[in-house]
């Protein structure tokens, strides 16, 4: 073999092995992260409503869900039967190693507290709840290992008030909540404003809460059942709930008042519950959608890039689109109410319409007299 051919030859020996050392370079990196990924745990407690409430936990669920199928984690929940349940379902879930532990609503507030303070090297997420230092301390000071989640409900209900508002032919309206306190005043406050910008007549009942119900529960189907069935019976022809499992029984109170004669229109929450209970689909004009799935995605997902930030509220609203209605709602509701629904939504995220969040506050409300 002459010098110029061996040369060739050891160029192209020396390239191929390059080649070779590079991809066997990249499939080890490749493996590397996977293998990395798939040893990453989360763990997640639902409040007593359940993983399957066709509501709140379940939102909170499947955006772990759907960031598994993407990324390959492993993921456990564990379902809280009662309130004593929730303190031990948390340390369950530390003490079997999980990277991040989710406490899922308001409820689970003071067990997230002791147990992060017990675990300050773990990391944890509330939804619907300020986990912090000291319960008793103005302003709050957050734990430094958990990211605490909220959202502006009163922005979402107040949308779904608006629809009511044009869709009520008896000018009267019901509320149902779970449990009487700030955080479902959000709902009942934003829902009343949204009703009294395009029916005042309609919200007065909303305002006086002659019309709002609580049922003391969020699980309980037949407290929804009777508390929808008083409203309807008292003339409200449009009901929103925002109550968790008891909605159900409201959807059910609602059919069975539409298929007797009555037309009745309900309003579900936090998911597509038209989708989630197609049984009572053609009696539920919308929903109001929180985004509880995004945020148990991004919070997965941050865990799992190592950007996972303790120590932070993050509030979502209709400008970070954490709260909407549902997809569905053109198949009972009519396009020139989206439309108007539409514009609402523009002024709410551009800030030229600040939707009260306390209640009593809808009474003082004045909406823009531009927005038509």
């Amino acid at each position: 073999m002459n010098k110029k051919k061996l040369v060739a030859v050891l160029t192209t020996i020396t390239i191929v092995g390059t080649l070779l050392a590079g991809c066997s370079s990249s499939n080890s990196s490749t493996s590397s992260t996977e293998g990395t990924t798939s040893k990453i745990k989360v763990g997640l407690s639902t409040d007593q409503g359940g993983l399957n409430d066709k509501s709140f936990n379940q939102a909170a669920d499947a955006g772990i869900k759907k960031a598994q199928t993407e990324m390959g984690f492993k993921y456990k929940a564990i379902e809280s039967k009662a309130k004593e349940d929730y303190e031990s379902n948390l340390d369950a879930l530390v003490t079997e190693g999980n990277d991040v532990v989710f406490g899922i609503g308001f409820q689970m507030e003071t067990a997230m507290e002791n147990i992060a303070k017990r675990y300050p090297e773990k990391k944890f997420a509330i939804i619907d709840s300020v986990a912090s230092v000291d319960p008793k301390a103005t302003p709050a000071v957050q734990i430094k290992n958990v990211e605490s989640i909220l959202f502006k409900e009163n922005e979402g209900s107040f949308l779904v008030g608006v629809v009511a508002g044009k869709m009520t032919k008896s000018h009267k309206i019901g509320f149902i909540g779970g449990i009487d306190m700030e955080l479902i005043q959000k709902f009942e406050t934003g829902f009343a404003a949204g009703v009294k910008s395009v029916d005042p007549e309609a919200a007065k009942g909303l305002m006086d809460r002659k019309t709002v119900k609580y049922a003391g529960s969020f699980t309980d189907t037949n407290l929804g059942y009777e508390a929808a069935k008083a409203l309807i019976n008292d003339g409200c022809d449009v009901i929103y709930h925002a109550a968790g499992g008891v909605g159900e029984g409201m959807f059910k109170a609602v059919k069975e008042a539409t298929d007797g004669g009555k037309k009745v229109w309900a309003i579900g929450v936090d998911l597509d519950q038209s989708l989630t209970v197609p049984a009572y689909a053609s009696v539920i004009l919308t929903s109001m959608i929180k985004r509880v799935d995004t945020a148990t995605y991004n919070v997965s997902k941050d865990i799992v890039n190592n950007t996972f930030k303790g120590g932070r509220i993050t509030e979502l609203g209709l400008k970070e689109d954490g709260v909407g209605i549902a997809a569905t709602s053109s198949t009972n509701v009519p396009k020139d109410v989206l439309d108007l629904v539409a514009k609402y939504s523009d002024a709410i995220k551009n800030g030229k319409l600040v939707v009260p969040s306390k209640k009593g506050d809808a009474a003082g409300f004045v909406a823009p007299t531009d927005i038509k």
